[in-house]
């Protein structure tokens, strides 16, 4: 424990590591309920909004792609941010973050559609699909290193999947809102402009989180970095020429915990409607429904992670992860309610266990002067190759193959190879691992 943490009384240590974990939360599952209701306006709305000439199977595509688009982003906002985050601060890069989020989200929802302004439309559409994309992308590592270095000693696991715990958070929120949207209104009414009710209602959202976000503080450990170190010119110089290999791996580990869990997200709702024959109101009722066995499994994972290693918790949780994969479009192609319950929900859970031990992991594997950089590049590398393609691949496989077992396939191998990511990386506090300041080329 450092001499500044050490001379804080316990009181004041605790109520600033929950004011940092709520701030962290609340925050992250606003930006992601912006983020998230993008992709399921994506599965259900916009390629008729935006690319009305296409076909069916071509307007999803090209609505998925947008989605795509706002990935590309994330690793260039990662970066930017990250380089001010390690240098200046973590909550000025929140703030600003949550700003692009806000404007760009609300832009959307007033954004006119092909009819009413031609090519125009699917332009902007997917510029401001880009400014999302910058701002959720340096939202993630400042939230998390908020979370994890304002944590008590020993529970850096726990307080850190407060964070983790706000992205199934947003998706709640987001299909809460949309569900009574599809249920009462009809098909002509939420395609002309009910979609348009969600983005509009993030600008109430992001007022709370950004009330919220300006009482943070920054964390001891990382002013104290500050005052004993000169701070990193470009810190993803440092991060690239030092640490490239754990970057590579680090984002590895998490292309299937994003990817599947964005096909689980925003495909499924398609495909259960398509392919299925239920309607929009019960896929998002299952989707809802599974909810919080996600935020479960990852505060359970990132609890455990704290006492038994954040290593062996991954480990444990990617097996998981493959098995959960493997079994999920069997199931759902049952078409039967409640087993397609049973494997919402279990695929819900594993998909939680495998993010929950991830703050903490990703934090632990950069030095203070480069960790803002280091996670946030981590993190989106694996976005882009999971979350990024998944949606879209996943509509291109069955559309190929005509059967589900493409797609499972699919979440098999990406699954594996995350599995084989956190098997190979040096994880700091393991008998595998290294100092990682002796980390180089």
């Amino acid at each position: 424990m450092t001499a500044t943490m050490a001379a804080a009384p316990p009181q004041e240590l605790h109520r600033k590591a929950r004011k940092a974990a709520l701030g962290s939360f609340v925050g992250t599952a606003i930006e992601w309920y912006d983020f998230f209701i993008y992709g399921t306006a994506a599965a259900l709305v916009l390629g008729h909004q935006f690319f009305p000439n296409s076909s069916d199977l071509a307007g999803t595509l090209a609505s998925f792609a947008t989605l795509a688009v706002g990935f590309i982003a994330r690793p260039i906002g990662g970066v930017v941010m990250g380089h001010f985050g390690d240098r200046v601060g973590r909550k000025s890069m929140l703030v600003i973050s949550l700003l692009l989020m806000g404007f760009a989200t609300v832009g959307i929802g007033v954004l006119p559609n092909y009819e009413a302004i031609g090519v125009f439309a699917p332009i902007l559409l997917v510029t401001l699909r880009f400014i999302q994309g910058l701002g959720v992308g340096g939202e993630w590592g400042g939230a998390v290193l908020v979370a994890t270095e304002n944590a008590p000693e020993g529970r850096k696991g726990l307080y850190g999947a407060a964070p983790q715990i706000g992205v199934p958070a947003g998706v709640l929120v987001a299909n809460l809102v949309y569900l009574p949207l599809t249920a009462f209104m009809s098909d002509e009414t939420f395609k002309a402009w009910g979609w348009r009710i969600p983005f509009l209602l993030s600008a109430v959202l992001v007022l709370v989180a950004m009330w919220i976000r300006l009482g943070l503080e920054e964390s001891n450990e990382f002013k104290e970095a500050k005052d004993d170190e000169k701070p990193e010119k470009l810190p993803i110089v440092e991060v690239l020429t030092k640490h490239w290999k754990t970057v590579l791996l680090a984002g590895g580990t998490f292309i299937a915990t994003n990817g599947i869990a964005y096909a689980y997200m925003v495909y499924v709702l398609k495909y259960g409607e398509k392919e299925l024959g239920f309607s929009k109101t019960t896929m998002l009722f299952l989707l809802i429904g599974s909810c919080p066995f996600w935020m479960a499994g990852m505060a359970f994972s990132a609890w455990k992670s704290d006492t038994l290693g954040r290593r062996p918790v991954y480990v444990r949780s990617s097996i998981a992860l493959v098995i959960a994969a493997a079994v999920f479009f069997p199931l759902m192609d049952t078409a039967v309610l409640p087993v397609m319950v049973v494997a919402m929900i279990g695929l819900g859970f594993t998909l939680g266990c495998c993010a929950g031990p991830q703050s903490a992991l990703f934090a632990e594997l950069f030095p203070p002067a480069i960790r803002y950089s280091g996670a946030s590049l981590g993190y989106q590398i694996g976005a882009i190759l999971g979350g990024g393609l998944a949606p879209i691949i996943a509509t291109a496989l069955y559309a190929s193959f005509e059967t589900s077992l493409a797609i499972t396939g699919y979440f098999v191998l990406i699954a594996l190879i995350s599995l084989a990511s956190i098997l190979v990386l040096k994880v700091p506090g393991t008998k595998t691992s290294r100092p990682i300041e002796q980390e180089a080329v």
